[in-house]
């Protein structure tokens, strides 16, 4: 036992010695295992975030119509801008265009069978039937949109434009930055105006305009007064229609008002004045039936003028399509209304698969140049070169508006036209003059109140039905006020527009409660 004593030590010091190398080594390794799933959830995020990256971008269906054929490069475009999209917010579109003459009908059958579909054209018209696609669910609501991804869109406008198209309070379409407003007046003939000493800028009134129709009447024979839409007397008032003039408000939306407008002493006078040039031959005699557009009566030389609506640019724009001078003259202040900022919006539709991604494109819409100008004009070196005046492009050598590929001319439609350069011979401030007319025009203040005519769609089909027996004739002098004016009246009240004005009062006054 004595002798096993220093062994029996030997090892206890062996013994205690071992077990710090194995605390120390057991440490070492818990520090090198913490280090190794430190790094190795490292990579694994690096790997997740690289995995993200490297997605491949969500494509967006993007439906549009258009008034002519698909033009040839749309692909080659819709490349050159997804090239952008892509590297910006991971997204790319699929372009879809449409004939106009198809749209309604197409959109029906899509929203309806919950076809992709992403982003849509949509507006005020019945053709493109806003109001009726939310009415159906057919439409998000995007205001928490916006907020989180629409940040651009809600800097480049006006507050007033973008509730411009809330239905029961929430925003359902975005206004493209357009002309928000326009001013009722005349085109004419420049040259006519230069033979006869008379100024443009000087017709202000309807007297004033009245004796320029005199004297171009007297002495030119056979040309006449024509309406952009058949009616002088739409062109003579600042009224706010509220989208279908059954019940409006007078004297550009001041006051919240809603009154019969075919009642009024106002109508009955103007009905009475346009008569009477009518009967002197001042005005087309078929303007109620015409169907010619009314650039092509300049051109046929049926007309000396017509009546329109106004915004900047417009003499330009008019002169190419008459293919002769005009110049304009205002008789009413510019006004903007739910229907004129409505008339033109992009939609997201609920069965869209990837909203958050489709407002981010639309933002891209309203602030990035690139892709308005690849919209607007197309490609550049391909379908514009830059002139060296700023914002200012025309065609390349050897390519015009017959032999180009991209020559869809909807800059309106595509976001913030306030981005778009300019063709050369326009105005290269337009766009800058644009806005500030926007801007400035007196604002109805009713706008942003869209009127849901489902309580009385059947009034709404019998009066719509009296308006285009009398609406055209009377308005263009057609039809005698003295004798058919009672008659239209009566006509109106027995279809029952006195409840479709109380209706329209009552969603009005509690639109109006909520602003």
């Amino acid at each position: 036992m004595t002798a096993a004593a220093p062994c029996s030590k030997q090892l206890t010091i062996r013994g205690v010695n071992e077990m710090k190398r194995i605390k120390t080594a057991g440490l070492m390794l818990l520090i090198f295992a913490m280090l190794l799933a430190a790094c190795s959830g490292g990579d694994r995020q690096t790997e997740a975030a690289d995995g993200e990256a490297a997605a491949a971008p969500v494509e967006l269906t993007m439906a549009f119509f258009t008034f002519g054929s698909t033009p040839a490069d749309l692909p080659a475009v819709q490349d050159a801008i997804n090239k952008i999209a892509s590297e910006k917010i991971n997204a790319k579109v699929k372009l879809l265009p449409i004939s106009f003459g198809a749209w309604n009908q197409q959109m029906n059958l899509m929203l309806t069978a919950g076809e992709r579909l992403d982003l849509l054209v949509t507006g005020s018209s019945p053709t493109l039937g806003y109001s009726s696609q939310v009415a159906k669910g057919h439409l998000l609501a995007l205001d928490e949109l916006v907020r989180q991804y629409g940040q651009d869109i809600a800097a480049a406008m006006d507050p007033a434009f973008l509730r411009a198209g809330q239905i029961n309070g929430e925003i359902y379409g975005i206004p493209t930055l357009r002309d928000m407003a326009s001013n009722n007046g005349v085109l004419f003939r420049k040259d006519l105006l230069d033979k006869h000493g008379l100024n443009a800028g000087e017709i202000k009134t309807i007297d004033d305009l009245e004796k320029a129709l005199k004297l171009l009447s007297d002495n030119e024979p056979g040309l006449t007064l024509a309406a952009a839409n058949g009616s002088i007397v739409d062109h003579l008032v600042n009224i706010d229609n509220l989208g279908d003039f059954l019940g409006v408000l007078l004297n550009g939306g001041a006051e919240l008002k809603v009154v019969n407008w075919f009642e009024t002493p106002e109508y009955a006078e103007l009905l009475r004045r346009v008569r009477d040039w009518y009967e002197k031959g001042y005005i087309l005699k078929d303007l109620a039936t015409n169907k010619e557009a009314t650039h092509d009566l300049v051109k046929g030389h049926r007309s000396f003028g017509f009546m329109n609506y106004l915004k900047p640019g417009i003499d330009p724009q008019e002169s190419r399509f008459a293919g002769i001078p005009m110049v304009s003259a205002s008789l009413t202040e510019p006004l903007s209304t739910t229907s004129k900022v409505t008339n033109i919006m992009w939609g997201i539709p609920r069965h869209s698969q990837y909203p958050e991604k489709a407002m981010q494109f639309l933002n891209l819409m309203y602030s990035d140049k690139e892709i308005i100008n690849l919209f607007d004009w197309g490609i550049e070196g391909k379908h514009y070169v830059k002139t060296g005046t700023e914002n200012v492009i025309k065609f390349p050598d050897g390519v015009d508006a017959s032999n180009s590929g991209y020559n869809l001319n909807q800059g309106w439609m595509f976001g913030n036209q306030y981005l778009s350069y300019v063709f050369e011979g326009d105005d290269p401030e337009i766009y800058i003059k644009t806005e500030e007319f926007s801007n400035s025009a007196i604002k109805s203040k009713a706008l942003g109140f869209t009127f849901d005519s489902t309580p009385v769609k059947t009034e709404i089909a019998a009066l719509t039905n009296v308006l285009d027996q009398f609406k055209p004739g009377l308005e263009s002098g057609a039809l005698d006020p003295e004798k058919n004016l009672p008659e239209f009246i009566a006509k109106l009240r027995a279809a029952g527009i006195e409840k479709v004005i109380a209706e329209k009062q009552k969603q009005l006054d509690a639109w109006a409660a909520q602003q």
